[in-house]
């Protein structure tokens, strides 16, 4: 599947689908169902969440 037809298929630019696939661009949680979707897999099996080293840590209250 290119760019385009995933774009096209989910209701998004194929800007954004290469800024997502970069890593420039974090999807709504529509955009990334719609995505696994289509593929028919969990959303967990297209994205992942990692916390980053260098940002402000938070507390738990």
């Amino acid at each position: 599947m290119t760019q385009e037809e995933l774009a096209k298929r989910i209701g998004v630019t194929r800007n954004t689908i290469i800024s997502i696939e970069k890593d420039k661009y974090c999807p709504s949680m529509k955009v990334g169902f719609r995505i696994a979707r289509v593929f028919d897999v969990g959303l967990e099996d297209v994205f992942s969440y990692e916390e980053e080293k260098d940002g402000p840590a938070s507390e738990d209250t």
